[in-house]
């Protein structure tokens, strides 16, 4: 039982955490590198968020928003 469960923390430590491994190596030396795929994702928010405020904003001038309280019927009642 005892090699089963070493398997186990061999496969979590060797395989699904070594690019997690990587990483944390990388950062003591280049930590713009080790950062990458953060700002990646920071930037992909930015843009959807200005796409997602442009959306609204083309929507309400066509006057397609439904502003009442009926719109949903949970705040009607």
């Amino acid at each position: 039982m005892k090699a089963f469960f070493e398997g186990i923390q061999w496969l979590f430590e060797n395989i699904f955490f070594a690019l997690h491994n990587f990483l944390k190596e990388l950062e003591l030396t280049h930590w713009f590198a080790a950062n990458t795929i953060n700002w990646i994702f920071m930037i992909i928010c930015a843009v959807a968020m200005v796409y997602w405020i442009k959306q609204l904003k083309l929507h309400e001038e066509e006057g397609q928003e439904k502003q009442d309280t009926t719109a949903h019927s949970f705040l009607g009642k």
